[in-house]
């Protein structure tokens, strides 16, 4: 196996999940966990994010990024009406999820999306999953491929971004992605 990935290395992954995003051409997207808006702000545009934490929505909100609290976004049935976007984006949620919790957040968004849209699930690798203490669940990509069969998601393409998936062991940096389109 290689040498472990060094620090400047690890920098220069981090601007390939903006290029990633860019190349899926997500269009208007639902960024559902958005944070501090990392990749909100390479979603298309018109593209929301929501998040439960008020603080990091406000951080979102002063880059200028279109974001809400999930109490904002269900109280305005504008955001999330019917088929208002063209993707749903998931990135680094369903590992803080148990399964459950998982399916009850594709269920209560998948509406937002239109059909033939698709949606993106990326968890982190298991460097990524152990350098987090707040994840209570490694999701896999036969996982990932679970949840979204139970969604009722037609599987599009499972994949190790950026690197081959053994690196993941040790660059935390390193995601599963499954990508899956709505009926």
């Amino acid at each position: 196996m290689p040498d472990a990935p060094t620090r400047s290395d690890l920098g220069r992954l981090l601007p390939l999940r903006a290029r990633h995003l860019h190349r899926l051409r997500l269009g208007r997207t639902l960024d559902v966990g958005c944070g501090v808006g990392r990749h909100l702000r390479n979603c298309g545009p018109g593209s929301v994010g929501v998040d439960h934490d008020a603080r990091a929505v406000l951080t979102a909100r002063a880059h200028g990024l279109a974001a809400y609290t999930t109490a904002e976004f269900e109280a305005d049935p504008e955001l999330g009406r019917p088929g208002a976007f063209d993707s749903l984006l998931v990135s680094h949620v369903l590992a803080h999820l148990d399964p459950a919790g998982g399916r009850h957040l594709l269920g209560r968004y998948l509406p937002a999306v239109r059909p033939g849209g698709r949606v993106v699930l990326i968890t982190p690798q298991p460097a990524g999953y152990r350098a987090d203490p707040t994840h209570v669940r490694f999701v896999d990509l036969p996982a990932l491929r679970e949840l979204a069969e139970l969604a009722g998601l037609r599987i599009g393409r499972g994949y190790s971004h950026p690197l081959p998936e053994p690196a993941g062991r040790l660059v935390k940096y390193n995601e599963y992605v499954l990508v899956g389109i709505v009926p």
